[in-house]
């Protein structure tokens, strides 16, 4: 398994369109091979921003880069960047691949 996560500093002034841009939007995820699960996180308010997470859970690092070629992908990030800056600087990638997964 891998899971792809991105972090996003979102300013307090526009913390409600940031949420309402994510829980609004066309979930594409779904019909792409090897797509897993996807949680939407909240994390700890700052002083200058809220902490958000997209995680995404895949059954392998080829099905993850399969998602960042496919038509999906494009369609899920066409406009991105465009309008007023919802955030302080660009989301921050991180990967993982998992080493050990316990459930119940």
């Amino acid at each position: 398994m891998y899971i792809a996560m991105n972090r996003f500093k979102v300013r307090p002034d526009s913390e409600e369109a940031f949420r309402q841009r994510w829980l609004e939007r066309e979930v594409l995820l779904k019909a792409v091979p090897g797509f897993v699960s996807f949680q939407f996180l909240q994390g700890p308010n700052r002083e200058d921003h809220i902490l958000y997470a997209s995680h995404t859970v895949w059954e392998s690092y080829d099905a993850f880069v399969g998602w960042t070629q496919s038509e999906q992908f494009r369609a899920a990030h066409a406009g991105a960047g465009q309008g007023k800056a919802l955030t302080v600087g660009p989301p921050v990638f991180e990967g993982f691949q998992v080493l050990q997964n316990i459930e119940v």
